[in-house]
């Protein structure tokens, strides 16, 4: 198994900074950021980072552990945009890119910035163009797509990722008929936010069943999931035990803006016995 360290948005710069080299010393898998303009859970008007320019400065201040955004709002940047993000990222960080992507779903946000937000279907359309267009930007000379919410014309996307053939795509999201499906056709990982291990079982078998339907071998697919931090670190290792027994690959620990780095620490501390985790 796999384990990395989140930091939610709201962090101080700072506390961010903390987490970053404690993951990377500490010998953490991955760090992860998360992708919002406003604070979410009730009060927006708390300080929010760019996810993205976080990312840059992550690549910049760890030399080992893999980046990443978990997830990123696809709706929020255009997907020519986000592939050019994404590109520098994986050259800045020396090929360390984890690309997590999500259909978004923070209607405040897109309401703010006058974008678009649609129906939830709508979105999902959005996600799964998306993935093409970033794929082919990723791995073509040049691209050209007519889909109903994006259209690219000949367009040169260069230099490739240092990844080959790209960056480990992440799709987060639980929808059985739609997310499940498209993480089937276009995802390197799939990652559950927020369903127990029982549920979790249950929708990596849903995920298990689109594979087949779409002639890809399941097992391509990594099984990840979050888990915020207890009060008490240790605490959390019977949790990772039952995700391990459900088929969890990867183990995303969250991490709490204001408590970050004793977290991160006492996680850190906690390591060598979640990598002696049995995942029977």
């Amino acid at each position: 198994m796999r384990y990395g360290l989140k930091l939610s948005q709201h962090a101080p710069v700072d506390e961010y900074r903390a987490v970053w080299r404690i993951a990377d010393e500490a010998g953490f898998d991955h760090v992860w950021n998360m992708d919002h303009f406003a604070t979410i859970g009730g009060d927006v008007s708390g300080d929010v980072f760019e996810a993205w320019a976080l990312l840059a400065a992550m690549a910049e201040s760890t030399s080992r552990v893999r980046i990443g955004c978990m997830v990123t709002g696809n709706t929020y940047r255009h997907p020519g945009v986000l592939a050019k993000l994404a590109v520098t990222v994986d050259h800045l960080s020396g090929g360390r890119l984890e690309f997590g992507l999500g259909a978004a779903w923070a209607e405040y946000e897109h309401t703010m910035f006058g974008l678009e937000f649609g129906t939830a279907g709508e979105r999902l359309d959005r996600l799964e163009e998306a993935c093409q267009i970033i794929r082919s930007l990723w791995t073509q000379e040049r691209t050209t797509f007519a889909g109903e919410h994006y259209r690219i014309e000949d367009a040169v996307a260069e230099p490739k990722p240092v990844q080959s053939p790209y960056p480990p795509i992440w799709i987060g999201g639980s929808g059985r008929k739609r997310t499940l499906r498209i993480t089937a056709e276009h995802a390197d990982a799939w990652n559950a936010s927020g369903a127990g291990p029982d549920e979790f079982a249950e929708l990596s078998g849903v995920l298990d069943a689109h594979c087949a339907d779409v002639g890809r071998d399941p097992a391509a697919i990594r099984r990840t999931v979050q888990v915020r931090l207890p009060e008490q670190p240790a605490d959390v290792l019977p949790t990772v035990e039952a995700y391990a027994r459900a088929g969890a690959d990867d183990v995303i620990l969250i991490a709490l803006a204001g408590t970050a780095e004793a977290q991160a620490t006492a996680a850190a501390e906690l390591l060598p016995r979640l990598r002696g985790v049995d995942r029977r």
